[in-house]
């Protein structure tokens, strides 16, 4: 049944309408724009939105959907004692209270020692057995030998985080391995701390990073590398990855080569954030840690380079469906416009990550639609005011 959607504006992933409607049938979105032009066929049925702005479905550009936060139980336990029944039960919550947050997409970057689970958790929402967010899933991720956790004494080896690659035949068997899988996108660690006195330190050299680009490349897919120091960003971003996670230590240097080279940073501000709190920051009391610090110098010297954002938070450090945390943040904390995060949700994401179906409202796309309580290109706290969530012309949430 056609549905025609009247809320008091439309953010299309670009710009706020006042008065505009939005049409939909089917999974599609048919019509969009001034209410007086779109008109509701035979048989269909209109919801009067009043007070709410009407926006693409949000997209979580960092999640892990079967880690939850560290704070309950810290990420080494989380990889050794937790049973992948038990993670995958805790990842079918976490997936519908992300829908529900209004993120009807999410880039999944690494199941975190849980296997292909993330691949079944896909498949699972797609099959509508239960509801989540459309998922990007990277699977196992790559790390180099010795370079990840958990550790534990020298002579017991135990499972690792990710999974392990080395050299020529390592890597290509693996990248092709995890495609084989379901992956839709690869995540390579490009350092990790593993130096001295537990310092990040890069992990794979330049060459074994072309090689990982190269062979996902050739089977259509990216690849994303997690990355803190300058000397693992450079690299993987001379590699060719398409976004880089955290990016800590970035300086004026990596960000002006990232933007020649049209890489993404996804800063995930709320994880760091989270953590130092975590460890007894008290936010608003105590002087920000040397940590946070750096993470405000880094994002601000991005900004300065003009490098592309992705929002992400890297939720499952913190609780699942407080996914606008993120956006909160960017805004609150690091300076960026109520306007400038809407858009890096929505269709920025969406054009970083080749989907092409989605993120903006127009006609022939997906009907991936979340409707808020007032105007969240004033105020970034609207978001978290979510009313009506749809994906795919199906309503999960609604007035």
């Amino acid at each position: 049944m056609p549905v025609l959607l009247r809320p008091a504006a439309v953010f299309d992933g670009r710009d706020l309408h006042q008065g505009w409607a939005v049409l939909v049938e089917n999974d599609k979105i048919t019509a969009a724009g001034p209410a007086a032009q779109v008109s509701l066929p035979a048989g269909g049925r209109t919801m009067d939105l009043p007070g709410l702005t009407l926006m693409p479905g949000l997209i979580e550009g960092h999640a892990h959907m079967l880690l939850h936060p560290y704070n309950e139980t810290p990420w080494n336990d989380q990889v050794l004692l937790e049973s992948h029944a038990l993670r995958v039960a805790r990842g079918t919550v976490h997936a519908q209270r992300t829908l529900l947050a209004g993120f009807t997409t999410a880039r999944d970057l690494g199941s975190e020692g849980a296997g292909y689970a993330d691949v079944g958790l896909k498949q699972a929402i797609d099959q509508g057995i239960i509801p989540g967010p459309r998922l990007l899933v990277a699977t196992l991720a790559l790390v180099a030998t010795g370079s990840y956790g958990p550790k534990m004494a020298t002579d017991i080896d135990v499972p690792q985080g990710a999974q392990e690659a080395d050299g020529v035949d390592g890597i290509v068997r693996a990248v092709r391995e995890q495609i084989g899988k379901g992956a839709d996108l690869i995540k390579v660690y490009a350092d990790y701390r593993w130096g001295p006195n537990g310092t990040a330190q890069p992990t794979f050299s330049l060459e074994e990073l072309t090689l990982i680009v190269q062979t996902a490349r050739s089977a259509g897919r990216g690849v994303v590398a997690h990355a803190s120091t300058v000397e693992g960003m450079r690299r993987a971003t001379l590699a060719g990855v398409e976004t880089i996670e955290h990016g800590d230590d970035g300086n004026a240097e990596i960000f002006k080569l990232m933007k020649q080279r049209g890489v993404a940073l996804c800063p995930t501000v709320a994880a760091g954030d989270a953590i130092a709190q975590y460890r007894g920051w008290k936010k608003g009391q105590d002087p920000q840690p040397p940590r946070i610090k750096q993470k405000h110098t880094s994002v601000q010297a991005a900004l300065k380079a003009g490098v592309t954002l992705v929002m992400g938070g890297d939720v499952g450090v913190f609780t699942h469906g407080d996914n606008a945390r993120e956006m909160e943040q960017l805004v609150q904390d690091f300076g960026l416009t109520p306007l400038q995060v809407l858009r890096q949700a929505t269709s920025g994401n969406a054009q970083i990550f080749h989907l092409a179906d989605r993120g903006s409202i127009r006609p022939g796309l997906l009907a991936d639609l979340v409707a808020v309580t007032g105007d969240p290109t004033q105020d970034i706290a609207a978001v978290r005011q979510v009313r009506l969530v749809m994906k795919g012309g199906v309503l999960y949430k609604q007035p």
